[in-house]
């Protein structure tokens, strides 16, 4: 069964062969204060400026999972509140984390696919981090770059989060136009789950300084002061780093990743345009997600929907929380194979209802 579930997702095709290699090489036994990770993780960030476009002078942080990162920014880059943009159940999570730190955070929900109004976007007075959920995996709705480069002009006091859980390692992000960005490694980059990685700009950096929180077990001063050396402030997920480093050794420039990603989406928008038993649950195609597709039909429709596509060894994503009797969702994923991704493509077009 190939599971097009949007995360935990399929693995890369080579997790088996690097499994072998992490082993043979020592790499299960390493101590993360030892030469050998910090080797290790000095080689993955420098991967994520080769491969990715991670600019100069920001800086990665290894954590447990994307959701840890809701905490950490908040309890340490934010003192009195924080702004949410949302249209999802993901987004929501993360004003419910910010808020039980900081009551006073404030949010902005949108419909799915709304584009955000920057022009007249006003941020309470304090709000001192700008949080952003860039591809909503719940929904599958997303920001464009174009619209983070207008929060940025907008708001260039602020520090900006974006989450990009489902989309990082999948497209070009553009890193300039936001100070924290986090994502998990089941998504996008093909791997099991378990490790989160959470970017910070100098200007990040330079707030936590500020802030000065201290004394929890991931205080993000304690994690800087670890990342510094390479090194992490508890034991990681050393397997999962590993594997991340080889994914992106043998991954090609993000730009090639992101055409193909768009290809293979375009192809399965144009089979759901085409089918008059499917609909799209973003309808505006400029905030649709290239990662993340969730198509809507009836509740007897969905079921047999789900049947038909277990039967040629295809998997769907359920719907989340309240979507769950209404959708379907697909990751567009690189570890998918083109035949994988056109097999799917074809199910789309000619699923009857």
């Amino acid at each position: 069964m190939i599971p097009f579930a949007p995360g935990p997702s399929k693995v890369h095709a080579q997790v088996p062969v690097y499994l072998q290699d992490a082993y043979t090489a020592g790499i299960l036994s390493a101590n993360h204060r030892s030469a050998t990770f910090m080797e290790l993780y000095a080689r993955v960030e420098q991967l994520f400026r080769e491969k990715l476009g991670l600019p100069e002078g920001y800086r990665l942080i290894f954590t447990s999972s994307a959701t840890e990162n809701w905490e950490i920014l908040s309890q340490s880059l934010v003192q009195e509140a924080s702004y949410h943009v949302y249209s999802g159940a993901f987004g929501k999570k993360w004003v419910d984390f910010a808020q039980h730190i900081h009551p006073k955070t404030q949010a902005l929900k949108l419909e799915a696919g709304q584009e955000i109004p920057v022009a007249d976007l006003q941020l309470p007075e304090g709000t001192e981090l700008l949080a952003i959920t860039q591809n909503e995996t719940a929904n599958a709705s997303a920001v464009s770059m174009e619209t983070l480069r207008a929060l940025r002009e907008r708001f260039p006091e602020q520090l900006i989060a974006v989450d990009t859980t489902s989309s990082m390692g999948g497209i070009t992000l553009d890193f300039s136009l936001a100070d924290c960005w986090y994502a998990s490694v089941q998504k996008c980059f093909g791997l099991p789950a378990g490790l989160g990685v959470l970017l910070l700009s100098p200007k990040a950096e330079a707030r936590c300084a500020a802030v000065g929180e201290r004394g929890r077990y991931n205080s993000l001063s304690f994690a800087l002061e670890n990342a510094r050396n390479h090194q992490t402030h508890y034991t990681p997920n050393v397997l999962g780093i590993y594997l991340l480093c080889r994914v992106l050794e043998d991954m090609p420039e993000i730009a090639v990743v992101d055409a193909q990603t768009r290809a293979r989406m375009e192809a399965w928008e144009a089979a759901v345009a085409a089918n008059p038993h499917l609909d799209f649950h973003v309808p505006n195609a400029a905030t649709r997600s290239r990662t993340v597709l969730a198509v809507t039909l009836s509740e007897e429709a969905l079921q047999r929907a789900k049947t038909a596509a277990s039967a040629l060894g295809y998997q769907l994503g359920g719907g989340y929380g309240a979507l769950k009797t209404s959708t379907f969702r697909l990751a567009n994923f690189p570890a998918f194979t083109a035949e994988e991704s056109a097999g799917m493509a074809a199910f789309l077009a000619t699923f009857n209802g």
